[in-house]
């Protein structure tokens, strides 16, 4: 028994399904093409515009961790994990039943 009988019909079909993707790629690359210029156009600065003047502002500096800071930071992350992080599980799980009407209990 013959499922598909190869026919030119077929080949037509075929051969126009892949003509019409490749010739939408194509189309697609130059549209993309087409728009990095349009891109490369749009990015240049008026040259008229000037940069506003930024104000002078004062900085805060941060102080640099010392070997202090970073064992505080351990100590606490090894509280956390031993200790307050994970909670007691119940090694079963339970399933208590309820009747409705679409589950009656006998």
């Amino acid at each position: 028994m013959t499922l598909i009988a190869i026919t030119s019909q077929t080949w037509m079909v075929t051969l126009l399904g892949f003509g019409i993707v490749l010739l939408l790629l194509i189309c697609f690359v130059f549209i993309m093409q087409l728009m990095g210029v349009i891109m490369r156009q749009t990015d240049k600065a008026p040259a008229a515009v000037t940069a506003p003047v930024a104000q002078p502002q004062t900085e805060t500096v941060a102080a640099a961790p010392t070997a202090a800071d970073d064992l505080a930071a351990v100590a606490y992350a090894l509280h956390l994990y031993y200790n307050g992080l994970h909670d007691v599980e119940q090694p079963h799980l339970t399933f208590h039943a309820h009747a409705s009407s679409w589950h009656p209990i006998h």
